[in-house]
């Protein structure tokens, strides 16, 4: 008997998606629909809202930990699949949509992918791109997690990797956590060391960017490597 009210609800909640798209919902109601796929006779605008008031945003509760995000209230492992399960399908979608282009005339779609995947990690991922002598993406990869440090990154696999791949070129890739854009000394000393052992091999690294939100910075655009 109650559910009929819900149901409404969700119908226009759908109606609306296909007449305006995503970007005429709010956060919570974007949650919301993701909810109800698992949830289908329950209310979940409270469940929602009460994710943004914790996480603070769409992209945070998407991010958030399976563990963590069993600690709001009524968060089963259904609701959590339904929230997990398109944001990676959309990361894998951006994904292979980069394999096999050529690097320059589809750096706009890597930089999606990189964004996606990369913006709401609570830790520095290190990732290479490895390219072909045409500047053909070969494969994205993540190689090394936790702090950057000198010590945190090893040379020996990243050019395991190169001649593993035949890769004539790479893109040497990590995130800032915090959001901030500027190079650490160890993002200098990391890509310095690289290059050296990597020009070894006769490979040259195009460039180094870190991601921090929605933005990056370039180590070729600003003339660092």
């Amino acid at each position: 008997m109650s559910s009929a009210p819900n149901e409404g609800h969700r119908q226009r909640l759908r109606d609306r998606f296909f007449q305006n798209g995503i970007d005429s919902f709010h956060d919570y109601e974007v949650l919301e629909l993701l909810l109800t796929l698992a949830t289908p006779r329950k209310d979940m605008k409270p469940q929602a809202k009460e994710l943004i008031r914790r996480f603070g945003s769409l992209a945070s509760v998407l991010e958030a930990p399976t563990s963590v995000l069993k600690d709001v209230k009524g968060m089963g492992s259904a609701n959590i699949f339904a929230l997990k399960l398109p944001h990676a399908v959309g990361r894998r979608y951006l994904f292979e949509k980069t394999q096999g282009k050529d690097y320059l005339r589809s750096s706009k779609t890597v930089k999606d992918y990189l964004t996606h995947n990369l913006r709401e990690r609570n830790r520095e991922i290190f990732m290479v791109i490895f390219l072909d002598g045409q500047n053909q993406i070969i494969k994205m990869e993540e190689l090394f997690s936790g702090s950057l440090t000198t010590s945190a990154i090893y040379p020996r696999e990243v050019v395991q990797k190169v001649l593993d791949y035949d890769a004539a070129t790479v893109i040497l890739v990590h995130n800032h956590p915090s959001g901030s854009l500027t190079p650490s000394g160890s993002d200098r000393a990391v890509t310095k060391k690289l290059q050296t052992a990597l020009a070894a091999i006769d490979v040259e690294v195009l460039d180094h960017l870190i991601v921090g939100g929605n933005d990056f910075f370039s180590f070729a655009d600003h003339r660092l490597l």
